[in-house]
């Protein structure tokens, strides 16, 4: 398996006793989502004792709504945040003083999916396209439409929100952006025949989609917590990878009301995507980084491609997946 080069790198499923529950140290993190497979680690790491292992007691809450995980953090009611990478990179442009600490996937999320009759993204020349309102949302289309030879000033958009299973259910929309992870695998258990065009397949760089994020300050007050919510959590993916099974036990224990067979069906098509290519989990690569700031610019999400040691704390970009 490929969670071997993880346990012989000294992060396996043996439990240290780094700590005690007198000892343990409260540290919340907010998702970026409602609890879905992507998070199935974090919910591992909670459920198995890994964070008290590590001294620590993770609580983790879902957020009101996506685009309020970086509220919460930077108000100081999270002490982590599960971020999208565009986002980090926009909150990093402003001045906000956030800073990236581990990859939970190794490849981007963010794809077109297009009703069965579009075969190819530059099909989608003259038809409506729902997006989220999110700004990385129209730089993805426009990178998956010229990646396929297309034209994107020629596609339609429209803003439908978090709400594109419906939309293109309903006809309302010929495509919409979504995460192949996610709307991908509830659309194809719905109504199969919905083509996905991810973007690093039509000319975008391998990056890690989401990302554990702190506020700096908070970094710089205590390393070793945020050190330890990182062992903790590549602990949860090797067992998500090792034992997808119990691993989404975990989650639906710590996360009812979940439809247990579309989150089967959802683990399995993202578990590919939780280790690095040496099988390690977490890493912050800092060669695939250097090409997605690099096509960030390019594509217009922020104006100057972002400078790594600043966007993510230097001490982590070698391979936040075996380093403690």
């Amino acid at each position: 398996m490929i969670v071997v080069a993880l346990l012989a790198g000294g992060c396996g499923s043996t439990p240290r006793a780094r700590g005690t529950p007198h000892a343990a140290k409260d540290a919340t993190l907010v998702l970026d989502f409602t609890p879905n497979a992507v998070h199935a680690g974090i919910y591992s790491a909670v459920a198995r004792g890994y964070d008290r292992d590590e001294g620590i007691r993770l609580h983790v809450i879902a957020p009101p709504a996506s685009s309020t995980s970086l509220a919460l953090l930077q108000a100081g009611r999270a002490d982590f945040a599960i971020l999208d990478i565009h986002d980090l990179a926009i909150a990093d442009e402003r001045g906000e003083g956030v800073v990236g600490i581990m990859a939970l996937v190794q490849r981007p999320l963010a794809a077109v999916i297009a009703a069965p009759q579009i075969h190819n993204p530059r099909e989608l020349q003259g038809h409506t396209v729902g997006v989220t309102g999110v700004p990385s949302d129209e730089a993805a289309l426009s990178s998956i439409v010229a990646g396929a030879g297309g034209d994107p000033r020629r596609v339609n958009t429209v803003t439908i929100g978090f709400d594109a299973v419906a939309a293109l259910l309903s006809r309302r929309v010929a495509a919409a952006t979504a995460f192949w992870s996610d709307e991908g695998v509830t659309l194809a258990h719905r109504r199969p025949g919905f083509h996905v065009f991810r973007v690093d397949e039509y000319g975008a760089p391998s990056y890690p989609e989401l990302l554990l994020c702190a506020k700096r300050s908070t970094f710089q007050a205590q390393p070793s917590v945020a050190r330890a919510v990182v062992r903790a959590l590549v602990r949860g993916y090797g067992l998500t990878v090792r034992d997808p099974a119990r691993s989404e036990t975990d989650l639906e224990t710590k996360a009812p009301g979940l439809d247990g067979d579309l989150l089967d069906a959802k683990l399995r098509a993202v578990m590919p995507a939780f280790p690095a290519p040496d099988g390690t989990f977490g890493e912050l690569n800092s060669v695939r980084l250097r090409a997605w700031a690099r096509w960030e610019a390019a594509v217009g999400i922020v104006r100057k491609p972002p400078v790594l040691p600043k966007l993510f704390d230097p001490s982590f970009l070698p391979g936040a997946g075996v380093r403690s």
